[in-house]
């Protein structure tokens, strides 16, 4: 029997349900499905106005919690009567909702009470420390998605259009922003910095750094050095892809193995037909 995901922990037991924890878009749809093919029992945790309806609906209401985004006490209650051996976090939840739209209760105040820092990072870590408390193993987001991440090389085929020199600078610049915790992105020209990703998202970047009309513009995005993929993992979708073509930019470089190409495929053929180059870097 082939293995289930490389990102799985030693001793994984597939007897034992998963609850995934749902955020937007394609990505919880992906996963759901991969863990349905590989027969592992699953239930849902989704979020109003986030999480996609489809996806909700495809689970039955003993299976399903829906929640406010913020309800920290509800969703760990939740794992709690699916007797969940696992969890596994997927999609984006709103950035904005950081600062408004959350509500918090009694059990989110206090954890946001202790951070010193209020970011992404610091409250889904925070939230996992909580996940596991209750003996629960909080996945590698990139779980059952092997088949889904960026491979080294050109993945659109042909030659890529940038010269190495500066794709390295790219990729160094990306890297330090990510270092830095600024972003996981960046867009450059010839070496010259146009844009970094910071907490507008990635698209909003994109559009930035097109509305220079600058052409031979390189996206690039990386991680982090001590990347947490229980919570935090760059994806590169359609969406993105549309966005690069309305802003002008022909050539995006993702980090092999790390980024999680949504609907890789179709990502890759839509590429070809617009004319974007792809490469995967190590």
């Amino acid at each position: 029997m082939p293995a289930l995901s490389a990102f799985l922990p030693a001793g994984f037991d597939p007897q034992r349900p998963i609850t995934l924890i749902a955020g937007q878009g394609v990505y919880p749809q992906l996963v759901a499905a991969a863990i349905r093919r590989a027969k592992i029992p699953l239930r849902l945790v989704a979020f109003e106005e986030e999480t996609p309806p489809e996806l909700i609906a495809s689970f039955p209401e003993s299976e399903r919690r829906v929640l406010l985004v913020g309800q920290l006490g509800k969703m760990l209650r939740a794992l709690e009567d699916f007797n969940a051996g696992y969890a596994l976090m997927a999609g984006q939840i709103t950035p904005r909702r950081l600062f408004k739209g959350l509500h918090p209760d009694l059990k989110a105040t206090k954890i946001l009470l202790t951070l010193k820092r209020r970011n992404a990072e610091t409250i889904f870590g925070a939230i996992a420390s909580e996940i596991t408390a209750l003996g629960v193993t909080l996945l590698d987001a990139r779980a059952f998605l092997d088949d889904q991440l960026a491979t080294a090389g050109v993945m659109t085929g042909r030659k890529f259009p940038i010269d190495s020199e500066y794709v390295d600078h790219g990729i160094h610049i990306a890297r330090e922003c990510a270092r830095l915790d600024i972003g996981q992105g960046c867009v450059v020209r010839k070496g010259t910095v146009l844009a970094v990703e910071a907490f507008e998202g990635t698209d909003e970047m994109l559009r930035r750094a097109g509305a220079l009309k600058a052409d031979d513009a390189l996206f690039v995005k990386t991680v982090k050095a001590r990347q947490d993929y229980r919570f935090d993992v760059p994806c590169f979708g359609l969406r993105t892809l549309e966005t690069m073509r309305e802003a002008g930019l022909k050539a995006a470089a993702l980090e092999a193995g790390r980024v999680i190409m949504l609907d890789r495929p179709a990502v890759i053929a839509q590429a070809k037909t617009w004319g974007i180059s792809l490469l995967g870097f190590e």
